[in-house]
């Protein structure tokens, strides 16, 4: 089995190597942004249920957000932290800090997954998926519930504003050198930015 550091370094290595465009921060690899793209469609074989819950798929299509990520001395054996920096409209994330609700970041976490995993899989199902009955953002999940027009308006409008491919070129308050990712003592199912990486507006 190998050391949690030669873990992560070919973790890092795998993400680098793919499509995802990478910076690390402060010349390490604890820390870094990763850019991601809003995904297209479900590649996920679905039951009726979720099938009502998917009439938004595509939503998120064309958006690009910036990803804070940071990586536990424990990691793969402790969850990454994960959080959105430029701004997006989910009932999952918190739109002030971007933070992100996602049990299989903390609560499901095992050392069989990667940073692939993060991206490729659990990061788009989170966005396919919306669950508001778990909500981080209650005004983003009461407006899915109740209203999913004026919803699917909100979230195509966040998009435009905040996740053109230009705005993560550089994320807010990027040039702070003592920005951490902390994760939340109270709430472990939620993957968590600290209070001074607020998601603001990215536009230039």
């Amino acid at each position: 089995m190998s050391s949690p550091s030669k873990r992560r370094d070919m973790d890092v290595m795998k993400l680098m190597m793919s499509d995802y465009t990478v910076e690390t921060i402060n010349d390490g690899i604890n820390e870094f942004n990763v850019e991601f793209h809003g995904p297209k469609e479900s590649n996920v074989f679905f039951n009726m249920l979720m099938f009502i819950w998917t009439l938004h798929l595509g939503l998120y299509e064309g958006g690009v957000w910036k990803v804070r990520v940071e990586l536990p001395d424990a990691y793969p054996y402790k969850s990454p932290s994960i959080g959105f920096l430029n701004k997006i409209y989910h009932p999952n994330v918190d739109e002030m800090s971007g933070s992100v609700c996602l049990d299989v970041i903390n609560q499901s976490w095992s050392p069989m997954f990667d940073l692939l995993n993060v991206f490729e899989v659990f990061l788009p199902q989170l966005l396919l998926y919306p669950n508001p009955g778990d909500p981080l953002n209650a005004d983003a999940a009461a407006l899915m519930m109740n209203d999913k027009k004026q919803y699917e308006e909100k979230v195509k409008e966040y998009c435009e504003r905040y996740a053109k491919k230009s705005n993560t070129i550089k994320a807010p308050n990027e040039e702070s050198d003592d920005e951490e990712i902390s994760e939340d003592e109270d709430s472990d199912r939620h993957s968590t930015f600290s209070e001074d990486n607020v998601a603001g507006d990215a536009d230039p």
